[in-house]
């Protein structure tokens, strides 16, 4: 059974949607702790603001309960950001899976949000197993995790930044795999066939 994490934050339902399409339907929104750690895999997606989903997730205690997991956990962009050190998105402390921090994108040149399709290169990671270098993801963001060792998928936009990223068990994407037509598909078939 997969667990899609309930902290209520926008965009659950094209990740439920996703994952029918791939037929894995074996899958249950939730914030119970006991059905989460039962769990084959865990999904944290979200869009949201950091402070207020961070909030969320303090008040359900799975801030102390996902760093703990020990099967595949898969955060989507809000859920990647709060498994990083802090954001400057409301001087948010989040989980601190990842050892980065999600700043905002400040340069006068880009405009923001990001939105739109971008490239994934510098791909290491069996997440990306099929995927080819330079392959199309779809973002919508405006904060963004730094790189560090544990970046597994790089971006440009007017700053190199980490698309993606993995440390043991826990994986993330900055882009939105459900919205990234196959490319993206591939991608969480890779995250459930670990």
């Amino acid at each position: 059974m997969i667990a899609i994490i309930d902290y209520n934050t926008g965009n659950i339902r094209s990740v439920i949607n996703a994952l029918a399409r791939m037929g894995a339907t074996d899958c249950m929104l939730t914030a119970d702790a006991d059905v989460i750690r039962r769990a084959s895999h865990v999904l944290l997606p979200g869009v949201g603001e950091a402070g207020t989903a961070m909030n969320e997730l303090r008040s359900r205690r799975l801030d102390t309960l996902i760093p703990t997991l020990t099967q595949p956990v898969l955060g989507i962009c809000i859920g990647t950001q709060l498994m990083c050190l802090s954001s400057e998105e409301g001087d948010t402390t989040c989980m601190g899976i990842f050892p980065t921090r999600i700043v905002r994108f400040n340069d006068d040149a880009i405009k923001v949000p990001h939105m739109g399709w971008n490239t994934i290169t510098q791909l290491r990671s069996p997440l990306f197993a099929g995927t080819d270098e330079e392959s199309y993801v779809y973002y919508v963001h405006s904060y963004y995790p730094e790189l560090c060792g544990c970046t597994i998928a790089r971006t440009e936009y007017g700053v190199p930044f980490s698309g993606a990223l993995m440390r043991d068990n826990f994986f993330g994407t900055q882009f939105h795999p459900e919205k990234s037509g196959p490319v993206g598909e591939q991608i969480l078939r890779n995250f459930l066939a670990l």
